[in-house]
């Protein structure tokens, strides 16, 4: 087995055709390249380069937590691999995984139990690729007002890449769902320190886990995923939250029953209501958080940045909704007074970051550039008044990017 030199403390060793992987117990941050200032009361992170990622915004390292800097997403509609946000749940990560001796369990109601390997998803399994934004649940908490507790992510907990992988209905249909299946219940190879700690386990309804949509990706970008974005299979749930994107997938089972564990039953809920929204310290009906929320972003025009006036700008960004596709993304750069249609740019499919861009011609003042997406069913984003829930969940107003121009 071949190795590559280890960066710090913290390495990954990569065998011949990328049979196996691992990484030091534990890993600890390695190459501290610099900081940055989140904006939100205690914002101040380190960057940091773990193995098989350039330098990313450090938020814990057990487990660890990674966002990615937010000048990424000017890089293209596809984020880098090497810049894909990091989001684990427990600390006992595993630090090697062997591609030929990794199974997946697919078992419960079903007439035939299985242990898959990645091999058999490769050949037995037609596969599919579909580009797809992952974000975490947390993503822009920092922003909540009060604060709430979680991790303090700014807008960086989200990706967007294109997956290749086999349906998740079609590896269910050669099994045989028996009838009486409810959910299919998912989990992976991470485990917590702790035994008084749940294991993380999660589910999704029976029709969402039998549409074509939903795969078991082993491939990201046209390449291995890198081991801390769940080498060498993660589920993926295209318009889903990223909490049920399991990582290092070692366990389908099919049940009969809503699953009932701690990260379905008490943690990821969201208020029971259409907006998901409540006031502080009010308890509310709450369900399993769902389907991500409309959302765009400037992307090449960082806030507080000096502009040449007289000079056109043009303002790149992304939008993204949870599937139904955006339909149109409008720009101002008036704070929201006035509006005018942004350029759409490439359809990479509904569940994709749809790129868009505005221009124009800055005096010398102070402007306040923004953007507002809506989808092909009508939703939009928040003009005013910020979802606020207990979770720090669901954010999607409008962000305003402050720029002057002399």
């Amino acid at each position: 087995m071949s190795e590559l030199p280890r960066i710090g403390r913290g390495a990954f060793l990569i065998g011949a055709a990328a049979a196996s992987a691992s990484i030091a117990a534990h890993a600890p941050a390695a190459l501290a390249a610099d900081s940055v200032d989140l904006p939100f009361e205690n914002g101040s992170r380190p960057l940091i380069a773990y193995p098989q990622k350039r330098p990313l915004i450090l938020l814990t390292s057990r487990p660890v937590q990674l966002e990615t800097p937010f000048g990424v997403f000017n890089e293209g509609v596809m984020t880098p691999n090497d810049a894909f946000f990091v989001r684990w749940h427990l600390a006992g990560v595993p630090t090697t995984i062997d591609v030929n001796t990794f199974r997946i369990n697919v078992h419960g109601l079903v007439d035939s139990a299985r242990q898959l390997s990645v091999a058999d998803l490769k050949t037995e399994f037609e596969p599919v690729e579909i580009a797809a934004v992952c974000q975490c649940s947390g993503n822009s908490r920092g922003f909540f007002s009060p604060r709430v507790p979680g991790g303090e992510w700014a807008n960086g907990a989200m990706g967007n890449a294109l997956w290749k992988g086999a349906r998740l209905r079609d590896v269910l249909t050669k099994a045989g769902v028996k009838d009486g299946a409810v959910q299919v219940r998912v989990n992976g190879a991470e485990t917590p320190v702790l035994s008084a700690t749940p294991p993380f386990i999660k589910a999704i309804d029976i029709d969402l886990a039998m549409s074509p949509d939903v795969i078991l990706a082993y491939s990201m970008n046209g390449a291995d995923l890198p081991v801390l974005n769940g080498y060498p299979v993660r589920l993926v749930v295209p318009g889903y939250f990223a909490t049920y994107w399991v990582k290092m997938l070692t366990n389908v089972e099919v049940i009969g029953e809503p699953d009932q564990n701690f990260w379905m039953k008490t943690a990821y809920r969201i208020p029971a209501d259409p907006c998901g929204c409540q006031k502080p310290g009010e308890t509310v009906k709450t369900v399993p958080i769902n389907r991500l929320t409309v959302r765009s972003f400037v992307t090449n025009i960082r806030d507080g940045a000096r502009v040449q006036a007289g000079k056109p700008l043009v303002v790149n960004g992304i939008a993204f909704d949870s599937g139904y596709g955006i339909e149109q993304v409008l720009f101002s750069n008036d704070g929201g007074q006035h509006w005018s249609p942004a350029a759409l740019g490439k359809d990479y499919g509904p569940y994709s970051f749809r790129p868009w861009q505005a221009r124009f011609t800055p005096h010398a003042g102070s402007y306040a550039l923004a953007s507002l997406a809506m989808n092909t069913i009508g939703q939009a984003q928040r003009l005013d008044n910020p979802v606020w829930n207990a979770g720090g969940y669901l954010r999607n107003i409008v962000e305003t990017i402050r720029v002057s121009a002399a």
